[in-house]
């Protein structure tokens, strides 16, 4: 089954149900008026909104136009955003950007920051760049949304709590965020609002690809119409998303709609299979040329992500930005 969110409604937006091959959409506010209300009551909801699903495909009820452009986010807004570092291959290259060491137990402990979940930017959005200074970069991630995750759960427990899934753009300022975590309380104005696919899914809509808690089909990044990145997410995924939900409610209840991030996406093979994000790259540039040579995003660029599956079709839809100077 997949879902989105309309941008009619406020701002919460209006649950839709969307047809499989991204062609039509149908409301969904019969069953519940937004994503977060069904995800709150997600034992009522599922089923509801499977019986609909069912007749936008039997095409036994009143549709539109699949339009990327009238969608946000899944959820425009959560009250709970965590984001992982679960692809130690990317965390690797980017602290040695930075002059930082890995952490003794980065193998053992996942890393999670907490982001901003107030506002998220919708699909196709524009990512507003108000200082080129800062490094804009992009960062290609999976994402899953959760129901009530109980105060320590488990990593097998955790499984079980996993019940959407999509893709994220989780923008960054790389010159922002140096001198921002030396100071010691972590991420804030480096990581500005995030933006996700058009479509969320259940796990039974991606068949095999699903496989305990990692997707394992690769993610498409195409910057400035060129591509950038086919990399794999599952192959070199150091924690699976059950392990990354276990370590966020190790001391807190996460409330339905919790939305946990995977980190970029990124394989040990970076050199043949490209990267997620432009500190990646640049990274690689450097270990190989000694300085990068790729700039970071200025107004005008485009960054487009994609996952398609084993047949080539895709999945959720594409998150398909450009910046824009503000």
């Amino acid at each position: 089954m997949k879902l989105a969110s309309q941008k009619t409604g406020g701002r919460d937006g209006t649950l839709v149900v969307v047809a499989r091959d991204l062609s039509r959409v149908t409301l969904a506010t019969s069953v519940a008026p937004t994503l977060r209300d069904a995800i709150e009551e997600w034992q009522t909801a599922e089923p509801a909104l499977r019986a609909l699903a069912k007749q936008l495909e039997d095409g036994t009820v009143e549709s539109m136009p699949y339009e990327p452009a009238a969608l946000a986010s899944p959820l425009p807004r959560t009250f709970q955003w965590a984001d992982g570092s679960a692809y130690l291959s990317h965390m690797r290259l980017v602290r040695k950007a930075r002059g930082a060491d890995m952490p003794a137990n980065s193998e053992s402990d996942p890393l999670l920051y907490q982001g901003g979940g107030d506002r998220f930017l919708g699909p196709v959005d524009p990512i507003p760049c108000a200082d080129t200074d800062w490094g804009l970069d992009f960062e290609g991630e999976i994402a899953v949304v959760t129901d009530d995750v109980p105060m320590g759960c488990t990593s097998k427990q955790a499984r079980s709590h996993i019940k959407l899934v999509m893709l994220c753009n989780d923008v960054s300022l790389r010159h922002v965020m140096r001198p921002e975590l030396v100071k010691g309380f972590g991420f804030f104005q480096s990581k500005p609002a995030s933006s996700f696919s058009p479509v969320c899914v259940t796990l039974d809509e991606l068949g095999e690809a699903w496989a305990g808690g990692r997707i394992n089909l690769s993610l498409v990044t195409t910057y400035n119409g060129d591509e950038f990145g086919c990399v794999d997410a599952g192959a070199d995924l150091n924690f699976e998303f059950n392990e990354l939900i276990a370590h966020a409610a190790r001391t807190r209840d996460l409330s339905a709609g919790t939305i946990i991030g995977s980190g970029t996406v990124s394989n040990e093979n970076y050199q043949e299979v490209g990267s997620s994000c432009l500190a990646e790259k640049r990274m690689i540039e450097t270990i190989r040329f000694g300085e990068p040579k790729t700039r970071f995003m200025q107004p005008g660029d485009t960054i487009r992500f994609e996952m398609l599956d084993h047949d080539g079709t895709s999945v959720f839809g594409a998150i398909d930005q450009s910046v824009v100077a503000v």
